[in-house]
Protein backbone atom coordinates (compact mmCIF):
# COMPACT_ATOMS: atom_id res chain seq x y z
CA UNK A 1 0.00 0.00 0.00
CA UNK A 2 1.27 3.36 -0.44
CA UNK A 3 2.25 5.81 1.85
CA UNK A 4 -0.18 8.68 2.93
CA UNK A 5 2.37 11.32 3.60
CA UNK A 6 4.31 11.61 6.94
CA UNK A 7 2.43 12.34 10.45
CA UNK A 8 -0.99 12.25 8.35
CA UNK A 9 -3.43 10.01 9.41
CA UNK A 10 -2.91 6.43 7.76
CA UNK A 11 -6.07 4.40 9.40
CA UNK A 12 -6.56 2.56 6.00
CA UNK A 13 -2.90 1.48 6.15
CA UNK A 14 -3.44 -1.41 8.22
CA UNK A 15 -7.07 -2.67 9.66
CA UNK A 16 -4.92 -3.56 12.49
CA UNK A 17 -1.82 -3.99 14.16
CA UNK A 18 0.83 -5.16 16.21
CA UNK A 19 3.03 -3.86 19.68
CA UNK A 20 5.65 -4.58 21.27
CA UNK A 21 8.68 -2.82 23.68
CA UNK A 22 11.77 -1.76 21.91
CA UNK A 23 14.79 -2.91 23.96
CA UNK A 24 17.63 -1.00 22.13
CA UNK A 25 19.28 0.34 25.21
CA UNK A 26 18.77 -2.70 27.70
CA UNK A 27 21.24 -4.79 24.23
CA UNK A 28 22.95 -1.73 23.88
CA UNK A 29 26.15 -4.37 24.68
CA UNK A 30 25.05 -5.79 21.10
CA UNK A 31 25.37 -2.44 19.25
CA UNK A 32 28.27 -0.27 18.26
CA UNK A 33 29.69 2.17 21.23
CA UNK A 34 31.21 4.09 18.85
CA UNK A 35 28.76 4.99 16.48
CA UNK A 36 28.09 8.80 15.89
CA UNK A 37 25.11 10.25 17.46
CA UNK A 38 23.68 11.76 14.11
CA UNK A 39 24.60 9.96 11.42
CA UNK A 40 22.61 9.48 8.36
CA UNK A 41 23.37 6.11 7.03
CA UNK A 42 21.77 3.93 4.77
CA UNK A 43 18.90 2.34 4.60
CA UNK A 44 18.66 -1.36 5.97
CA UNK A 45 16.99 -4.31 4.04
CA UNK A 46 15.64 -6.71 6.17
CA UNK A 47 14.49 -10.26 5.35
CA UNK A 48 12.00 -11.35 8.35
CA UNK A 49 10.25 -15.19 8.33
CA UNK A 50 7.05 -14.39 9.98
CA UNK A 51 4.76 -12.01 7.26
CA UNK A 52 1.73 -10.80 9.45
CA UNK A 53 -0.91 -13.54 10.50
CA UNK A 54 -3.25 -11.75 12.19
CA UNK A 55 -2.98 -8.24 10.21
CA UNK A 56 -0.41 -7.30 12.24
CA UNK A 57 -3.00 -7.88 15.52
CA UNK A 58 -1.41 -5.99 18.61
CA UNK A 59 -2.90 -8.85 20.47
CA UNK A 60 -1.64 -11.85 19.02
CA UNK A 61 1.61 -13.88 17.67
CA UNK A 62 2.15 -10.90 15.35
CA UNK A 63 3.08 -8.49 18.67
CA UNK A 64 6.90 -9.26 18.15
CA UNK A 65 7.21 -8.10 14.72
CA UNK A 66 7.25 -4.12 15.00
CA UNK A 67 9.36 -4.60 17.96
CA UNK A 68 11.88 -6.12 16.04
CA UNK A 69 11.89 -3.49 13.94
CA UNK A 70 11.83 -0.80 16.13
CA UNK A 71 8.87 0.50 15.87
CA UNK A 72 7.25 0.04 19.39
CA UNK A 73 7.70 -0.07 22.70
CA UNK A 74 5.90 -0.17 26.05
CA UNK A 75 6.04 1.17 29.11
CA UNK A 76 8.96 -1.24 29.91
CA UNK A 77 11.68 -3.60 28.37
CA UNK A 78 13.60 -6.19 29.17
CA UNK A 79 17.62 -5.94 30.17
CA UNK A 80 19.92 -8.79 29.53
CA UNK A 81 19.28 -10.42 32.82
CA UNK A 82 15.32 -10.41 32.06
CA UNK A 83 14.60 -8.00 34.76
CA UNK A 84 12.50 -4.91 34.15
CA UNK A 85 14.60 -2.19 32.89
CA UNK A 86 12.76 1.80 32.14
CA UNK A 87 11.40 2.47 28.37
CA UNK A 88 8.64 5.10 28.09
CA UNK A 89 8.41 4.97 31.60
CA UNK A 90 11.72 5.92 33.25
CA UNK A 91 10.99 4.79 36.72
CA UNK A 92 8.63 2.96 38.94
CA UNK A 93 7.47 2.50 42.80
CA UNK A 94 4.62 -0.30 43.75
CA UNK A 95 2.16 1.45 46.39
CA UNK A 96 0.50 -1.29 48.10
CA UNK A 97 -0.28 -5.03 46.78
CA UNK A 98 -2.31 -4.06 44.16
CA UNK A 99 -1.18 -0.45 42.75
CA UNK A 100 1.88 0.64 41.07
CA UNK A 101 3.04 4.23 39.77
CA UNK A 102 4.98 4.44 36.79
CA UNK A 103 6.94 8.21 36.08
CA UNK A 104 6.69 8.63 32.34
CA UNK A 105 9.94 10.07 30.44
CA UNK A 106 9.46 13.14 27.67
CA UNK A 107 8.74 11.30 24.27
CA UNK A 108 6.43 12.41 21.71
CA UNK A 109 4.26 9.57 19.31
CA UNK A 110 5.61 9.11 15.89
CA UNK A 111 2.34 12.09 14.67
CA UNK A 112 4.01 14.45 16.80
CA UNK A 113 1.85 14.43 19.72
CA UNK A 114 2.85 13.89 23.34
CA UNK A 115 3.22 10.54 25.15
CA UNK A 116 1.23 11.28 28.33
CA UNK A 117 -0.86 9.43 30.54
CA UNK A 118 -4.36 9.83 29.46
CA UNK A 119 -2.55 8.57 26.15
CA UNK A 120 -0.79 6.13 27.88
CA UNK A 121 -3.36 4.31 30.38
CA UNK A 122 -5.64 4.93 26.65
CA UNK A 123 -3.45 2.37 24.88
CA UNK A 124 -3.61 -0.37 28.21
CA UNK A 125 -7.07 0.26 28.22
CA UNK A 126 -7.71 -0.82 24.66
CA UNK A 127 -5.40 -3.96 25.43
CA UNK A 128 -7.39 -4.96 28.35
CA UNK A 129 -10.63 -5.22 26.32
CA UNK A 130 -8.83 -6.64 23.14
CA UNK A 131 -10.96 -9.90 22.40
CA UNK A 132 -8.87 -12.71 22.66
CA UNK A 133 -6.76 -10.93 25.16
CA UNK A 134 -3.44 -10.53 24.70
CA UNK A 135 -1.35 -13.24 26.57
CA UNK A 136 0.92 -11.02 28.83
CA UNK A 137 -2.85 -10.44 30.33
CA UNK A 138 -4.25 -14.36 30.73
CA UNK A 139 -5.23 -14.41 33.71
CA UNK A 140 -4.71 -10.56 34.70
CA UNK A 141 -7.67 -7.71 35.39
CA UNK A 142 -5.99 -4.38 35.56
CA UNK A 143 -7.40 -0.72 35.27
CA UNK A 144 -4.99 1.89 34.52
CA UNK A 145 -5.33 5.79 34.82
CA UNK A 146 -3.53 9.37 34.53
CA UNK A 147 -2.28 10.19 38.01
CA UNK A 148 -0.76 13.68 37.19
CA UNK A 149 1.42 15.38 34.83
CA UNK A 150 3.60 12.70 34.58
CA UNK A 151 2.29 9.73 36.01
CA UNK A 152 0.13 6.36 35.39
CA UNK A 153 -0.92 4.73 37.54
CA UNK A 154 -1.75 0.92 37.46
CA UNK A 155 -3.97 -1.56 39.29
CA UNK A 156 -4.74 -4.89 39.11
CA UNK A 157 -7.79 -6.50 40.64
CA UNK A 158 -5.16 -8.87 42.45
CA UNK A 159 -1.60 -8.51 43.74
CA UNK A 160 0.28 -8.97 40.60
CA UNK A 161 4.19 -9.06 41.31
CA UNK A 162 5.53 -8.98 38.26
CA UNK A 163 3.31 -6.05 36.97
CA UNK A 164 6.74 -4.54 35.32
CA UNK A 165 8.09 -7.49 33.86
CA UNK A 166 4.50 -8.14 32.26
CA UNK A 167 4.61 -4.53 30.61
CA UNK A 168 7.50 -5.37 28.70
CA UNK A 169 5.34 -7.73 26.57
CA UNK A 170 4.90 -6.96 22.96
CA UNK A 171 1.30 -7.19 23.03
CA UNK A 172 1.70 -3.90 25.37
CA UNK A 173 3.54 -1.65 23.67
CA UNK A 174 1.59 2.20 23.56
CA UNK A 175 0.43 4.22 20.61
CA UNK A 176 -1.43 7.62 20.19
CA UNK A 177 -5.36 7.94 20.46
CA UNK A 178 -5.36 7.89 16.97
CA UNK A 179 -4.01 4.24 16.15
CA UNK A 180 -7.18 3.13 18.28
CA UNK A 181 -10.49 2.32 15.36
CA UNK A 182 -14.48 2.24 16.62
CA UNK A 183 -13.74 -1.57 15.57
CA UNK A 184 -11.29 -2.60 17.74
CA UNK A 185 -8.42 -2.36 15.16
CA UNK A 186 -5.19 -0.64 16.16
CA UNK A 187 -2.95 1.11 13.20
CA UNK A 188 0.35 1.68 14.27
CA UNK A 189 1.03 3.76 10.85
CA UNK A 190 2.45 7.10 12.75
CA UNK A 191 1.32 6.36 15.84
CA UNK A 192 3.85 4.74 17.96
CA UNK A 193 6.90 5.88 19.36
CA UNK A 194 9.97 3.79 18.40
CA UNK A 195 12.79 5.06 16.31
CA UNK A 196 11.61 3.68 12.90
CA UNK A 197 7.88 4.63 11.52
CA UNK A 198 5.85 2.41 9.41
CA UNK A 199 5.02 3.93 6.10
CA UNK A 200 3.82 1.34 3.97
CA UNK A 201 2.61 -2.12 3.86
CA UNK A 202 2.22 -4.40 1.08
CA UNK A 203 0.01 -7.24 1.86
CA UNK A 204 2.14 -10.06 3.26
CA UNK A 205 5.12 -9.22 0.95
CA UNK A 206 7.09 -6.02 2.27
CA UNK A 207 7.18 -3.18 4.60
CA UNK A 208 8.51 0.25 4.62
CA UNK A 209 9.46 1.95 7.73
CA UNK A 210 11.21 5.65 8.05
CA UNK A 211 13.76 6.65 10.73
CA UNK A 212 11.57 8.84 12.88
CA UNK A 213 14.01 11.93 13.97
CA UNK A 214 12.40 13.04 17.40
CA UNK A 215 12.78 9.18 19.26
CA UNK A 216 13.31 9.92 22.32
CA UNK A 217 16.11 7.61 22.64
CA UNK A 218 18.54 9.53 19.88
CA UNK A 219 18.23 9.96 16.11
CA UNK A 220 18.33 6.25 14.78
CA UNK A 221 21.77 5.87 12.38
CA UNK A 222 19.91 3.96 9.33
CA UNK A 223 17.82 6.51 7.47
CA UNK A 224 15.14 3.99 7.09
CA UNK A 225 14.18 -0.03 6.47
CA UNK A 226 12.87 -1.94 3.94
CA UNK A 227 11.44 -5.10 5.31
CA UNK A 228 10.92 -8.19 2.83
CA UNK A 229 8.70 -11.16 4.36
CA UNK A 230 10.24 -14.21 2.99
CA UNK A 231 8.72 -17.43 4.47
CA UNK A 232 11.44 -19.54 2.65
CA UNK A 233 14.59 -19.99 4.79
CA UNK A 234 16.42 -21.18 2.04
CA UNK A 235 15.40 -18.10 0.06
CA UNK A 236 16.50 -15.64 2.90
CA UNK A 237 19.80 -17.18 3.32
CA UNK A 238 20.31 -17.06 -0.56
CA UNK A 239 19.41 -13.21 -0.19
CA UNK A 240 21.96 -12.74 2.42
CA UNK A 241 24.34 -14.18 0.12
CA UNK A 242 23.83 -12.44 -2.87
CA UNK A 243 24.02 -9.05 -1.12
CA UNK A 244 19.80 -8.40 -1.08
CA UNK A 245 19.30 -7.92 2.30
CA UNK A 246 21.58 -6.89 4.91
CA UNK A 247 19.68 -8.94 8.03
CA UNK A 248 18.14 -11.97 7.68
CA UNK A 249 16.65 -13.38 10.43
CA UNK A 250 16.41 -17.58 11.35
CA UNK A 251 18.37 -18.93 8.68
CA UNK A 252 18.37 -22.81 8.43
CA UNK A 253 19.94 -25.00 10.30
CA UNK A 254 21.43 -26.98 7.09
CA UNK A 255 21.88 -22.50 5.27
CA UNK A 256 24.25 -22.00 8.02
CA UNK A 257 27.36 -23.79 6.50
CA UNK A 258 26.63 -21.53 2.61
CA UNK A 259 27.10 -18.84 4.67
CA UNK A 260 30.28 -16.94 5.70
CA UNK A 261 31.54 -17.43 9.45
CA UNK A 262 31.57 -13.69 9.57
CA UNK A 263 28.05 -13.47 8.91
CA UNK A 264 26.47 -15.68 10.92
CA UNK A 265 25.42 -15.41 14.57
CA UNK A 266 23.99 -18.12 16.59
CA UNK A 267 22.51 -16.49 19.77
CA UNK A 268 21.28 -18.98 22.52
CA UNK A 269 17.47 -18.43 23.13
CA UNK A 270 14.31 -19.04 25.41
CA UNK A 271 12.52 -21.18 22.36
CA UNK A 272 11.11 -24.54 23.03
CA UNK A 273 9.76 -26.40 19.86
CA UNK A 274 6.86 -28.78 21.29
CA UNK A 275 4.61 -31.28 20.51
CA UNK A 276 1.33 -30.16 21.35
CA UNK A 277 -1.24 -32.74 21.92
CA UNK A 278 -5.29 -31.76 21.58
CA UNK A 279 -6.55 -32.74 25.08
CA UNK A 280 -10.07 -31.82 24.51
CA UNK A 281 -11.06 -33.50 21.10
CA UNK A 282 -10.01 -36.58 19.37
CA UNK A 283 -7.68 -39.56 19.93
CA UNK A 284 -5.34 -37.23 22.32
CA UNK A 285 -8.40 -36.82 24.86
CA UNK A 286 -7.28 -40.07 25.90
CA UNK A 287 -4.30 -39.16 28.58
CA UNK A 288 -3.00 -42.96 27.68
CA UNK A 289 -2.99 -42.20 23.93
CA UNK A 290 -1.14 -38.71 25.04
CA UNK A 291 1.53 -40.88 26.83
CA UNK A 292 2.16 -42.98 24.26
CA UNK A 293 2.94 -40.15 21.78
CA UNK A 294 5.46 -38.96 24.11
CA UNK A 295 6.84 -42.52 24.47
CA UNK A 296 7.34 -42.79 21.20
CA UNK A 297 9.32 -39.47 20.56
CA UNK A 298 13.32 -39.66 20.72
CA UNK A 299 14.34 -35.91 21.07
CA UNK A 300 18.19 -36.50 20.93
CA UNK A 301 17.67 -37.37 17.21
CA UNK A 302 16.03 -34.40 16.83
CA UNK A 303 18.96 -32.37 17.71
CA UNK A 304 21.83 -34.06 16.42
CA UNK A 305 19.72 -34.61 12.81
CA UNK A 306 17.66 -32.22 12.23
CA UNK A 307 19.25 -29.11 14.21
CA UNK A 308 22.49 -30.83 13.41
CA UNK A 309 23.59 -29.87 16.96
CA UNK A 310 22.62 -26.59 16.71
CA UNK A 311 20.06 -27.18 19.16
CA UNK A 312 19.81 -29.17 22.54
CA UNK A 313 17.17 -32.06 23.49
CA UNK A 314 14.13 -31.26 24.88
CA UNK A 315 13.60 -31.55 28.98
CA UNK A 316 11.12 -29.31 29.58
CA UNK A 317 8.93 -26.19 29.02
CA UNK A 318 12.52 -24.08 29.74
CA UNK A 319 15.36 -25.28 28.60
CA UNK A 320 18.90 -24.28 29.39
CA UNK A 321 18.61 -20.83 28.45
CA UNK A 322 16.39 -20.19 31.11
CA UNK A 323 19.59 -20.65 33.39
CA UNK A 324 18.00 -21.35 36.82
CA UNK A 325 15.55 -23.78 35.54
CA UNK A 326 17.51 -27.06 35.59
CA UNK A 327 18.09 -26.96 39.03
CA UNK A 328 14.94 -26.53 40.09
CA UNK A 329 13.27 -28.81 37.81
CA UNK A 330 10.47 -31.30 39.13
CA UNK A 331 9.91 -34.84 38.06
CA UNK A 332 6.04 -34.96 36.38
CA UNK A 333 3.76 -37.99 37.19
CA UNK A 334 2.88 -39.45 33.82
CA UNK A 335 -0.28 -41.47 32.66
CA UNK A 336 0.94 -45.35 31.66
CA UNK A 337 0.98 -45.48 27.63
CA UNK A 338 -1.38 -47.45 25.87
CA UNK A 339 -1.04 -49.05 22.65
CA UNK A 340 -2.31 -47.07 20.07
CA UNK A 341 -3.81 -49.87 18.14
CA UNK A 342 -3.79 -47.47 14.23
CA UNK A 343 -5.66 -44.70 16.07
CA UNK A 344 -5.60 -41.85 13.59
CA UNK A 345 -3.98 -38.94 13.86
CA UNK A 346 -3.41 -35.02 12.07
CA UNK A 347 -0.11 -33.72 12.53
CA UNK A 348 0.38 -29.86 11.31
CA UNK A 349 3.39 -27.42 11.80
CA UNK A 350 4.06 -24.47 9.96
CA UNK A 351 7.40 -24.02 7.08
CA UNK A 352 8.37 -20.12 8.27
CA UNK A 353 10.77 -22.08 10.29
CA UNK A 354 12.38 -24.68 7.90
CA UNK A 355 13.07 -27.18 10.63
CA UNK A 356 9.65 -27.95 11.61
CA UNK A 357 8.47 -29.29 8.68
CA UNK A 358 11.20 -32.03 8.73
CA UNK A 359 10.63 -32.08 12.81
CA UNK A 360 7.18 -33.19 11.71
CA UNK A 361 8.35 -35.83 8.85
CA UNK A 362 10.34 -37.55 11.50
CA UNK A 363 8.10 -37.34 14.31
CA UNK A 364 5.63 -38.65 11.90
CA UNK A 365 7.84 -41.75 11.60
CA UNK A 366 8.73 -42.13 15.13
CA UNK A 367 4.90 -42.20 15.83
CA UNK A 368 4.01 -44.68 13.27
CA UNK A 369 6.35 -46.98 14.69
CA UNK A 370 4.58 -46.53 17.40
CA UNK A 371 1.50 -47.44 16.53
CA UNK A 372 -0.33 -44.25 14.83
CA UNK A 373 -1.77 -43.49 11.51
CA UNK A 374 -0.19 -40.08 11.17
CA UNK A 375 -1.61 -37.63 8.38
CA UNK A 376 0.33 -34.24 7.90
CA UNK A 377 -0.27 -30.98 7.26
CA UNK A 378 2.36 -28.09 6.54
CA UNK A 379 1.04 -24.73 6.06
CA UNK A 380 2.73 -21.20 6.47
CA UNK A 381 1.87 -20.12 9.86
CA UNK A 382 -0.22 -17.19 8.81
CA UNK A 383 -3.06 -20.05 6.96
CA UNK A 384 -2.66 -22.25 10.27
CA UNK A 385 -2.77 -20.20 13.50
CA UNK A 386 -6.85 -20.33 13.08
CA UNK A 387 -7.13 -23.75 12.93
CA UNK A 388 -4.68 -24.65 15.29
CA UNK A 389 -6.29 -22.06 18.06
CA UNK A 390 -9.52 -23.50 17.45
CA UNK A 391 -8.41 -27.08 18.13
CA UNK A 392 -9.09 -28.80 14.73
CA UNK A 393 -5.63 -30.47 14.55
CA UNK A 394 -4.63 -33.34 17.12
CA UNK A 395 -0.98 -32.70 17.28
CA UNK A 396 0.85 -29.54 16.33
CA UNK A 397 4.64 -28.71 16.19
CA UNK A 398 5.36 -25.22 17.73
CA UNK A 399 8.36 -23.42 18.49
CA UNK A 400 7.39 -20.91 21.06
CA UNK A 401 9.78 -18.67 22.79
CA UNK A 402 8.75 -19.04 26.55
CA UNK A 403 9.89 -15.42 28.03
CA UNK A 404 8.71 -13.31 24.78
CA UNK A 405 5.39 -12.61 26.42
CA UNK A 406 6.38 -11.34 29.66
CA UNK A 407 9.81 -12.09 30.53
CA UNK A 408 7.96 -14.06 33.87
CA UNK A 409 8.24 -17.68 33.75
CA UNK A 410 4.65 -17.59 34.73
CA UNK A 411 3.17 -15.92 31.60
CA UNK A 412 3.52 -19.08 29.25
CA UNK A 413 2.12 -21.33 31.11
CA UNK A 414 -0.82 -19.19 31.73
CA UNK A 415 -1.38 -18.33 28.20
CA UNK A 416 -0.47 -22.13 26.37
CA UNK A 417 -1.81 -24.61 29.08
CA UNK A 418 -4.69 -23.34 31.68
CA UNK A 419 -8.35 -23.13 30.82
CA UNK A 420 -8.37 -19.76 30.15
CA UNK A 421 -5.08 -19.44 28.33
CA UNK A 422 -5.27 -17.54 25.45
CA UNK A 423 -2.83 -19.33 23.18
CA UNK A 424 -3.96 -22.77 24.21
CA UNK A 425 -3.22 -24.99 20.84
CA UNK A 426 -2.82 -27.95 23.28
CA UNK A 427 -6.59 -27.26 24.23
CA UNK A 428 -5.62 -28.26 28.13
CA UNK A 429 -7.95 -27.52 30.72
CA UNK A 430 -6.86 -29.36 33.96
CA UNK A 431 -8.07 -28.61 37.51
CA UNK A 432 -4.86 -29.34 39.12
CA UNK A 433 -2.58 -27.26 36.24
CA UNK A 434 -4.47 -24.61 36.83
CA UNK A 435 -4.25 -24.57 40.51
CA UNK A 436 -0.31 -24.98 40.06
CA UNK A 437 -0.02 -22.11 37.64
CA UNK A 438 -2.37 -19.67 40.09
CA UNK A 439 -0.25 -20.60 42.83
CA UNK A 440 3.51 -19.43 40.94
CA UNK A 441 1.44 -16.30 39.52
CA UNK A 442 0.92 -15.05 43.77
CA UNK A 443 4.36 -15.66 44.29
CA UNK A 444 6.46 -12.18 44.70
CA UNK A 445 9.61 -13.85 45.96
CA UNK A 446 11.32 -14.40 42.46
CA UNK A 447 13.09 -17.61 44.13
CA UNK A 448 9.66 -18.91 45.26
CA UNK A 449 7.90 -17.57 42.03
CA UNK A 450 10.71 -20.08 40.17
CA UNK A 451 10.09 -22.90 42.44
CA UNK A 452 6.17 -22.56 42.04
CA UNK A 453 6.80 -22.12 38.24
CA UNK A 454 8.91 -25.35 37.84
CA UNK A 455 5.84 -27.43 40.43
CA UNK A 456 3.64 -25.94 37.52
CA UNK A 457 5.75 -27.08 34.53
CA UNK A 458 5.49 -30.56 36.12
CA UNK A 459 2.51 -30.51 36.92
CA UNK A 460 1.77 -29.68 32.70
CA UNK A 461 4.15 -31.98 31.40
CA UNK A 462 2.39 -34.78 33.31
CA UNK A 463 -0.78 -34.42 31.37
CA UNK A 464 1.73 -35.17 28.57
CA UNK A 465 -0.45 -32.68 26.28
CA UNK A 466 3.42 -31.04 25.76
CA UNK A 467 6.12 -33.06 24.72
CA UNK A 468 8.96 -30.33 24.27
CA UNK A 469 11.67 -31.33 21.42
CA UNK A 470 14.25 -29.24 21.21
CA UNK A 471 15.46 -25.72 22.68
CA UNK A 472 16.60 -23.80 20.00
CA UNK A 473 19.53 -21.75 19.12
CA UNK A 474 18.76 -19.13 16.75
CA UNK A 475 21.12 -18.22 13.69
CA UNK A 476 21.00 -14.78 11.93
CA UNK A 477 22.29 -13.38 8.71
CA UNK A 478 24.41 -10.47 9.21
CA UNK A 479 26.03 -8.97 6.27
CA UNK A 480 29.67 -8.23 6.92
CA UNK A 481 29.27 -4.43 7.19
CA UNK A 482 26.28 -4.46 9.62
CA UNK A 483 26.76 -2.92 12.82
CA UNK A 484 24.68 -3.04 16.07
CA UNK A 485 22.05 -5.68 15.51
CA UNK A 486 20.15 -5.96 18.26
CA UNK A 487 20.31 -10.07 19.37
CA UNK A 488 18.91 -11.30 22.64
CA UNK A 489 17.64 -14.51 24.02
CA UNK A 490 14.36 -13.06 24.39
CA UNK A 491 13.92 -12.56 20.06
CA UNK A 492 12.24 -9.19 20.52
CA UNK A 493 14.88 -6.85 19.38
CA UNK A 494 16.98 -6.88 15.76
CA UNK A 495 16.79 -2.92 15.05
CA UNK A 496 17.93 -0.24 16.97
CA UNK A 497 19.04 3.48 17.09
CA UNK A 498 22.56 2.06 16.08
CA UNK A 499 22.01 -0.75 14.01
CA UNK A 500 23.53 0.36 10.60
CA UNK A 501 26.06 -0.36 7.69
Amino acid sequence: MPSHGRHRSRHHLLGSLLLAPLLTACFASNGDPDAPENGDGSRLRVALAFPPAENLSPYGADATLLSRLGVTEGLTALDANGAAAPALAQSWRRENDRTWLFTLREATFQDGTEVTPAAVAGALTHATEAKPAPAALSGVTLSAKAAGDTTVRITTEVADPVLPLRLSSPSLAVFGAKAYGKDGGVDPAGTATGPFELTEVTGSTSATLDRYDDYWGGRAQASGVDVRFIADGTARASALRTGEIDLAEAVPVAQAATLDKATREETATTRTTSLLLNARTGPFKDPKLRAAARAAVDTSTLAKGVYEGHADPGTGIYGPAVTWAEGKRQQAKRAQAEDPDGARITLATYDNRPELPEVAQVLKQQLEKAGFKVTLEVREYSRLESDALEGKFDAFVLARNTLVDTGDPVAVLASDYTCDGGYNIAQLCDRDVDKAVAKAESEADPGRRQDAAMAAEAAILGTDAVVPLVHQRIITGVASDVRGALLDPYERTLLGTGTRR
